[in-house]
């Protein structure tokens, strides 16, 4: 194919005006660094092998009748295939987006009918509700399976790929403009349908210049793709910034699993929501604990030493030498070998975002030697906007703003930003958009904040979620259930009730992984959470948890009652998004009777 013969680059990738110019320089100027792979190799590609493909599979879109200006939905798993077909929907100036795997046939269809996708992109798990959803979306022609073979309806991206040798894709990709829309992020649904965020090529290749000002990533960087296309994280963190920087993207095959993948690719940049960071530390220190007490006894020393010395450092306050000298041979002849056995002993940066983060989580891993960081955005600000710099982390905050990025705080406390990072707006949506975006090109962005003397950025809480008791008192519903989870990694999911009420409560969920554990520890008979949810002694466990939390929290802000919740709550279930955020309005209607009965007692 002429288009896929690779010539020499026009120039860094990292200066190209749109995401499609920089995959043809990176291609151009590292052919030979594997691109995307999967654990066990047995798929691995080049960044002049995933062009070629990028290419013949465009050809092949164009024969079916995407051109530029067309939306596409993509459907699949973290797998080679997606960075395939989406660069080389992108290719042809298409609009490539993704729904989440979790979303009910009803949900894909509004999504479909929103951004009149012409094509749809699937793995067979999807293929039975993507097709019915076709017999109702007037705009949808073909779907396209890339596993396997089509069943009559579908056509298989093997026939797609190649099909069309003779296309310019290099002729179609020079048409693009920077002010194209690259993709579709769809918000999470919390307050009502979801909105389809434009991120431009404009965009993705500002914020990928600001990330590495930040974050060095260069050629060879490796990362692991596991969460969601659908979230706006992954495609800056796994997708776009590898493309533009020459990375090389491991794809996990089980999402669930992604923690098991980091000792064999050994990213040099991870990142994560809260919830993996919190259970990774409760894994270790379930680790911990069963160990003998001649083994357990030094590393808890060790780890009280080293969490001391991250104190200080965080107070500006000077450390003891003989607290350095000790903390520095624990490092040496513990936490370096706990780094290497969790794979994170070449990490240049590790980060955290999405929701809060409890501080002692960041303080654990902090004390061991990985500087977990936290970073701030939404998908209208291509997931960036705030990050805690290598060196210069402060912990309880999301960092200074990221070059480029103007931030203020509002009269009621609510965080504004503006740059070129902004999206263009909300697709069919004008009124939002100018209900998010002032005159002046300030976003409002729902956050309620503080900016230090420093200007790091303090989140407090969501504008809308803020709880105001019965007394008219504020309070920040995800800084008590930061408290609460940190106390007990017998603790999953918390949430904090208390708006219009005389005082707060809670809902509990126990973690899916530590309960078992602790229970069979315990002697407890079962293993299901339903089970255990009833028993006596968790209770009370979760009732120390409270009274631990309750130690750290402003009078108004603690707990009278508490309500463990049976089963396990699910991304993209009832309770949680799938981005893993509260959905605090269905949680209150779902779990009514259990919550007045909590304030009836």
């Amino acid at each position: 194919m002429e288009s896929t013969t690779i010539t020499a680059a026009a120039g860094p990738a990292t200066e190209a005006p749109t995401l499609t110019e920089a995959l043809r320089r990176t291609a151009a100027n590292n052919p030979g660094i594997v691109a995307v792979r999967v654990p066990d190799d047995s798929v691995s590609l080049t960044w002049a092998e995933l062009l070629e493909r990028v290419d013949a599979v465009a050809g092949g879109l164009a024969k079916l009748g995407l051109k530029r200006g067309d939306t596409i939905a993509i459907m699949l798993s973290n797998r080679p295939e997606f960075h395939v077909v989406d660069l080389a929907a992108a290719m042809l100036g298409a609009t490539p987006f993704s729904i989440y795997q979790t979303y009910p046939p009803e949900e894909i269809e509004y999504l479909i009918g929103d951004a009149g996708s012409r094509m749809a992109i699937v793995e067979q798990a999807h293929l039975p509700a993507m097709l019915e959803v076709r017999e109702r979306a007037p705009s949808l022609e073909h779907v396209i399976v890339v596993d396997g073979e089509a069943p009559e309806g579908a056509v298989s991206l093997e026939n797609v790929e190649g099909s069309n040798p003779e296309f310019d894709v290099a002729g179609a990709a020079s048409e693009i403009q920077p002010d194209d829309v690259v993709t579709l992020i769809y918000t999470s649904g919390t307050t009502g349908k979801p909105k389809g965020v434009q991120l431009s090529h404009h965009n993705i290749m500002f914020s990928a210049q600001a990330v590495e000002q930040i974050v060095p990533f260069g050629p060879g960087g490796r990362v692991v793709s596991w969460l969601p296309a659908a979230h706006v994280a992954e495609r800056m963190a796994h997708h776009y910034i590898p493309t533009i920087y020459a990375g090389t993207i491991t794809c996990a095959p089980n999402p669930r699993e992604v923690v098991s993948y980091l000792p064999q690719v050994r990213p040099t940049w991870f990142f994560a929501v809260p919830r993996i960071w919190e259970k990774l530390k409760a894994g270790l220190e379930a680790m911990l604990h069963g160990q003998p007490e001649e083994q357990r006894k030094p590393m808890e020393e060790a780890l009280a030493a080293s969490i001391e010395r991250v104190r200080l450092r965080q107070q500006k306050q000077p450390v003891p030498e003989e607290l350095e000298t000790r903390v520095g041979q624990a490092d040496e002849q513990m936490f370096s070998n706990l780094r290497q056995m969790l794979g994170l002993d070449q990490a240049v940066a590790v980060n955290v975002g999405a929701a809060p983060t409890p501080v002692e989580v960041l303080e654990f891993f902090h004390a061991i030697g990985i500087e977990l960081a936290e970073l701030w955005g939404m998908s209208e600000t291509c997931g960036f906007g705030t990050c805690n710099r290598p060196g210069a982390v402060k912990i309880g905050t999301v960092g200074p703003p990221a070059p480029g990025v103007e931030l203020r705080i509002a009269d009621d406390g609510e965080v504004l930003c503006r740059g070129e990072f902004l999206m263009l707006g909300y697709r069919n949506e004008p009124a939002k958009t100018a209900e998010a975006i002032d005159a002046e090109g300030w976003l409002s962005t729902g956050d309620v904040g503080e900016i230090d003397e420093d200007g790091y950025l303090k989140i407090v809480d969501r504008k809308k979620e803020l709880i105001i008791n019965a007394a008219g008192k504020n309070m920040s519903p995800a800084n008590i259930e930061a408290e609460i989870k940190s106390a007990s990694p017998l603790i999953g999911q918390a949430v904090a009730i208390g708006d219009g009420r005389p005082f707060n409560t809670a809902l509990i969920v126990l973690d899916t992984d530590y309960a078992p554990q602790w229970a069979k520890q315990q002697g407890i008979d079962g293993e299901r959470l339903e089970q255990l949810a009833r028993e006596p002694k968790v209770v009370d466990a979760v009732q120390q948890a409270i009274d631990e939390a309750n130690s750290h929290l402003a009078r108004v802000e603690q707990l009278k009652r508490f309500t463990v919740v049976p089963g396990e709550w699910n991304p993209g279930g009832d309770e949680l998004t799938p981005t893993m955020k509260l959905k605090r309005k269905p949680i209150a209607a779902k779990y009514q009777a259990e919550i007045e009965a909590m304030y009836s007692a």
